[in-house]
């Protein structure tokens, strides 16, 4: 498959990303495997705490790792998605299983694992769904578009597997924070600049504001919810207005 890159270079991407890391497909190979890896250390480190077992760990592990990828792929038509097809990205999320598996109390002691993580796999992963998207031919506001979803479907794996609300539907800046991140390589390449420093800054970006929304609460607005106590004398009033049948008391 062929298809658009930064500076309007073309840029081969085939199941094997042959490329050195010098280059474009080379750097989002490894975007790719990186945020694989982060991802993967985010649903591990949920499974320790929900006490899941070492099957549990490396079955949330890769569905963290590979969820987003899979969607991605899956919809510009790059069957079979790379993270089935190709035994690195196992590896990698399994890797990231055994490492909490066995080490989780060490990476505990660092502030937010599970939240800093997300955030790095939710950047990584919106920035190189943006550009394969780009790559596949697909108009720039669809990319950003496949960009955030790609980088918010591990979470959502994640989260659904153990019963949670996804962190996308009530989380701080989530998905906003893929969106900014993918736009800004889709961005770049409707500059003609290369694809590489695009997708390093969208994920710098992207990586920032979630960590900044964690950190401060930035969130979009949500709806106002009722006062429990007026409520109450909402309900006592009209009980006081009615004897049962809808006639005023006598």
């Amino acid at each position: 498959m062929r298809g658009r890159a930064g500076a309007g270079e073309w840029l081969e991407v085939s199941e094997g990303f042959a490329a050195t890391p010098f280059t474009a497909a080379g750097l989002l190979l490894a975007l790719d495997l990186i945020g694989s890896f982060v991802f993967a250390l985010s649903g591990a480190l949920v499974a320790v705490r929900r006490g899941l077992d070492l099957f549990g760990v490396l079955v949330l592990s890769f569905a963290a790792a590979s969820a987003g990828g899979i969607l991605r792929d899956l919809l510009i038509g790059a069957v079979p998605p790379a993270a089935i097809s190709q035994p690195r990205y196992v590896a990698v999320a399994c890797l990231a299983g055994l490492l909490v598996f066995y080490r989780h109390q060490m990476i505990e002691r660092f502030r937010n694992p599970v939240q800093i993580s997300d955030a790095a796999g939710l950047a990584l992963f919106a920035v190189s769904g943006a550009q394969k998207a780009l790559v596949a031919g697909l108009e720039p506001a669809m990319a950003a578009l496949l960009g955030m979803l790609s980088g918010i479907g591990g979470g959502i794996a994640r989260d659904v597997l153990v019963a949670q609300i996804p962190a996308v539907l009530r989380a701080d800046l989530y998905a906003v924070a893929a969106l900014a991140g993918a736009g800004v390589v889709v961005a770049g390449d409707l500059a003609g600049l290369p694809a590489g420093p695009s997708m390093l800054a969208g994920a710098a970006l992207c990586f920032g504001l979630r960590v900044m929304a964690i950190r401060y609460g930035w969130h979009l607005p949500v709806p106002r919810q009722p006062d429990a106590r007026s409520d109450r004398d909402d309900r006592s009033d009209e009980d006081g207005r009615s004897d049962g049948d809808g006639t005023p008391p006598q």
